[in-house]
């Protein structure tokens, strides 16, 4: 069998950049095992299976190299990009069927518009081992399919150094850091990072999932529903988020980097 493979820099507009994924072009449904093997032998953070169902739309997948996923922001917009850029969607909007339910993306001005669900979020008291595992005090933090960390500046959470390996023994999908405003001048809204080293990622460099959490989470904070935002890893992306009540709007950009048949 050979299936179309295509990497994708997502969140970015320049090669190298932003968070890369794999999609995998599907024509049949294949077992999770060898998805599974797929996704260990890409080593990205993220590969996307994406297939056409009978109705034009389509089933879509995220396997990390340790695990599947339940949602995956920069596979999306990675899959939603390479669709579009080889004309397998007729329009400008595709429909994707994912353990989150419905996502839908759509091509606008300024890159692809991700309709995703906002994550539910509650605060919580101190979680055992958390500063010190970031090696920083740690202003708020909250519980949602990822835990979430407030920092006290958009520097702290740039320079930080964590201890991997004390975040692993934490309870959660992803470590989430993040603190008001920009670095080195820019003109974000808020900045983060986020750590996953459960699911074999020790950080993570763009991740569009976990900004349904701190989206509104710096939604509620600053007083509106629009903001910029910028994930400062060693790669970087930089993305639009809109708070919509119970759906969070993402827009960012990508490019594809590399085309390729994978032979299994």
């Amino acid at each position: 069998m050979k299936i179309p493979l295509i990497q994708v820099d997502a969140f970015t507009t320049t090669p190298f950049a932003g968070n890369p994924a794999a999609v995998a072009l599907l024509d049949e449904a294949l077992p999770d095992a060898r998805l599974q093997a797929i996704a260990l032998e890409m080593n990205l953070s993220e590969t996307a299976y994406p297939l056409r169902r009978a109705d034009g739309e389509w089933d879509l997948r995220w396997f990390t190299p340790a695990a599947e996923v339940d949602l995956c922001g920069h596979a999306t917009l990675g899959t939603a990009h390479a669709l579009f850029e080889r004309g397998l969607v007729d329009g400008d909007e595709v429909r994707f069927h994912t353990r989150s339910g419905l996502l839908t993306c759509r091509r606008v001005e300024d890159g692809i518009l991700m309709d995703f669900p906002t994550a539910d979020t509650e605060l919580c008291g101190p979680i055992e081992g958390l500063a010190d595992a970031l090696g920083a005090d740690v202003i708020e933090q909250a519980r949602s399919f990822d835990v979430l960390a407030e920092l006290d500046s958009a520097e702290t959470v740039a320079g930080l150094t964590p201890d991997i390996g004390a975040l692993a023994a934490i309870d959660t999908r992803a470590v989430i850091v993040t603190a008001a405003g920009d670095v080195d001048g820019g003109d974000a809204d808020f900045v983060s990072r986020v750590f996953a080293p459960r699911h074999g990622i020790a950080e993570d460099p763009v991740t569009g999932s976990a900004h349904t959490i701190t989206g509104p989470w710096w939604a509620d904070r600053l007083g509106r529903g629009e903001l910029r935002a910028h994930q400062v890893s060693a790669r970087g992306g930089r993305l639009r988020v809109r708070v919509r009540g119970d759906r969070t709007e993402l827009v960012g950009q990508a490019v594809t980097v590399m085309e390729a048949t994978l032979l299994v």
